[in-house]
């Protein structure tokens, strides 16, 4: 098959469509959609998200030092589309979109009720990379719906059904249940 080449781009996908919480003094506690996101280390347990200079969230983290991660479904697709079109400078998105903010157990940013699983998280380190600024941050807590783990206690992907989001296309995909193998057995 041949190959046609491009200029760098940004398609690495699927990533998920997650939705970011904040909140910090003199701020409402606010909801973006981010999908520049990845575990970056197991021990301790930490993720990366990189944010624009330019959107409200960037400021309140980085005032705050903290954030929660909430992962979606598909069922929350509209909310999800939602917070990423809309500026938390001048719209309440928790109001707006019907989410539950719910007290996290260690950060001031509220976990939203509705997301299946939620990460409390702590800015360790930030860098200007060039139209984003990356957080790394630490996973000090994790909150799994009761309804989604397995009895395994891992949580259920088929229950979920992950949202998410495929860059370079801007398309927001589904169906990510069907399991293929297992880490380790795939070749057998």
């Amino acid at each position: 098959m041949a190959k046609r080449e491009f200029p760098p781009k940004t398609i690495l996908m699927p990533l998920p469509a997650a939705l970011i919480t904040c909140v910090a003094p003199g701020y409402k506690p606010n909801i973006i959609t981010i999908s520049w996101i990845g575990i970056v280390n197991s021990e301790p347990p930490m993720l990366s998200i990189s944010v624009r200079q330019n959107r409200h969230s960037w400021e309140i983290i980085k005032k705050s030092g903290e954030f929660v991660v909430n992962l979606t479904g598909e069922n929350l697709l509209k909310e999800v589309d939602f917070c990423g079109t809309k500026s938390g400078s001048n719209v309440d998105k928790f109001h707006e979109t019907g989410l539950t903010p719910l007290s996290a157990v260690t950060v001031s940013a509220p976990l939203i009720k509705e997301c299946p699983i939620n990460l409390e998280c702590e800015v360790r380190l930030s860098h200007l990379l060039g139209s984003h600024e990356m957080f790394v941050a630490g996973i000090i807590m994790t909150h799994i719906d009761e309804s989604l783990i397995t009895p395994e206690g891992q949580p259920d992907i088929d229950k979920i059904r992950p949202l998410a989001y495929c860059p370079g296309v801007r398309e927001y995909r589904g169906g990510l249940t069907k399991m293929l193998a297992r880490y380790g057995r795939a070749s057998g």
